[in-house]
């Protein structure tokens, strides 16, 4: 008669199937990163990215897919985590002397806690005044701001080179996406861009004209975007991929 194969314990299970298992994560060199999973009714494969902080692996699924598969899959893939950790630059405190990407440029922050609160670009320096726990905070507003302003003025002489009215733009806050457009036109843009040269940000904005024109990415909308930018798409698209992720350096 043959021996009874013994029952699993908890020992032997895979750490996400036991039941009193913590949130599922992955080892990558020294670094323990947690594994967030999100299972979409549309998804027809399992895709693999890292938050652009660095802080988690994001993983999207199939709705029907399991758990187990997805963790095996992160677990194949932690050289490419390690390679996309190795860019995130690392966080610093913001005071004076540090360096603030503007429109492609680096300001110098010269802080006086005197001074106006409001950041006042003059050359290569960004003036600004006030308490400096506080200053990250006015930073970013000021960044937003002048975001909102220089993307509204994109919108507008896209949507005037297709003979269309302009929507109201939103700012987007979005970790992986740089815009979007949705069915009824209207338009979200990163505010992050506000770092970018001019000529990557207007790239995106006229990627999302061109969708109002065309909500595809067929033949017909890339003729249109050709004909809508003004620059170096190629190039455009070049800087986001080896800069874009620098952008969330200081403020997440």
């Amino acid at each position: 008669m043959a021996t009874p194969t013994p029952m699993a314990t908890t020992d032997m299970l895979p750490r996400w199937l036991q039941r009193d298992a913590p949130e599922p994560s992955i080892t990558v060199g020294e670094r323990d990163l947690p594994i967030v999973i999100r299972r979409l009714d549309r998804a027809r494969r399992m895709t693999l990215r890292l938050a652009p902080d660095g802080r988690e692996v994001r993983i999207s699924m199939p709705a029907w897919g399991r758990t187990a598969e997805a963790l095996a899959f992160a677990e194949t893939r932690t050289d490419w985590i390690a390679q996309q950790l190795s860019r995130v630059p690392d966080a610093e405190p913001i005071g004076d002397g540090t360096l603030v990407p503007f429109r492609g440029e680096a300001l110098t922050i010269a802080h006086q806690p005197q001074a106006p609160r409001k950041p006042r670009p003059d050359g290569s320096a960004l003036h600004v005044g006030g308490p400096i726990h506080s200053l990250q905070s006015r930073l970013r507003r000021w960044l937003q701001e002048e975001g909102r302003a220089l993307l509204s003025e994109d919108l507008a002489d896209y949507c005037a080179r297709i003979a269309r009215p302009a929507p109201r733009i939103a700012l987007s806050s979005a970790q992986r996406r740089w815009g979007s457009c949705a069915p009824d036109g209207a338009i979200r843009i990163n505010w992050r861009l506000v770092m970018a040269p001019d000529a990557v940000r207007r790239s995106v904005v006229a990627h999302e004209v061109a969708h109002l024109v065309h909500f595809d990415h067929s033949p017909a909308f890339h003729a249109c975007l050709a004909d809508l930018f003004e620059g170096d798409l190629a190039a455009a698209n070049l800087w986001l991929k080896r800069e874009g992720r620098g952008l969330y350096g200081l403020f997440g």
